[in-house]
């Protein structure tokens, strides 16, 4: 510092150089062989957009086992009540009967809601369960019954042989049993 008068002038002082250190080149490491390639993902199933169900195998197990080629197919067609004619196909080992109830989470396979405005058939009605070839209907337990040919009504738990063209009555809406040839 030099004395300039009384006050003194500051130098500031000179910055050391900055040094870098040197960078060692990074050495080429070729890439490894390709693996096997896993195999390639399954496509998700087209989704209809009217009843957003998918088309095509479910990616999802079903609650019920699949129909094998042993079992016989068979519907019902409705005779009376609700939509005449309107089929229900039995394409599964077990077919529920009833009412479909959202809050409840009933969900029938073969579902009367809209054929049954007086709701004379329960939630859980009956059901139609295929043993070696044979179909069979049981009651569980409904409030207005289960009927086959106008006959006596079906004990609740007691199953009752199905033949081709039996008259089912659950309710006030009458149902045709019917094989698929």
């Amino acid at each position: 510092m030099a004395p300039v008068g009384d006050v003194f002038a500051v130098t500031p002082p000179t910055p050391a150089p900055v040094v870098t250190p040197p960078v060692a080149p990074t050495p080429f490491v070729p890439p490894a062989p390709p693996a096997a390639m896993p195999p390639p993902m399954p496509s998700v199933p087209a989704m209809n957009v009217a009843d957003k169900a998918p088309q095509g195998p479910s990616p999802v197990p079903s609650a019920k086992p699949p129909v094998s080629s042993s079992v016989v197919r068979a519907k019902l067609v409705i005779q009376r009540g609700g939509t005449v004619g309107k089929e229900f196909l039995l394409t599964e080992t077990e077919s529920n009967i009833g009412r479909w109830d959202a809050d409840g989470g009933i969900f029938p396979d073969v579902d009367l809601d809209q054929d049954d405005p007086e709701a004379k058939v329960s939630r859980r009605h009956a059901r139609i369960v295929c043993q070696e070839g044979q179909y069979v209907l049981e009651d569980l337990g409904s409030t207005n019954g289960t009927f086959v040919n106008r006959g006596r009504r079906l004990l609740p738990g007691n199953r009752h042989p199905l033949n081709d063209g039996d008259e089912i009555i659950v309710g006030k809406t009458f149902l045709k049993f019917l094989y698929i040839r």
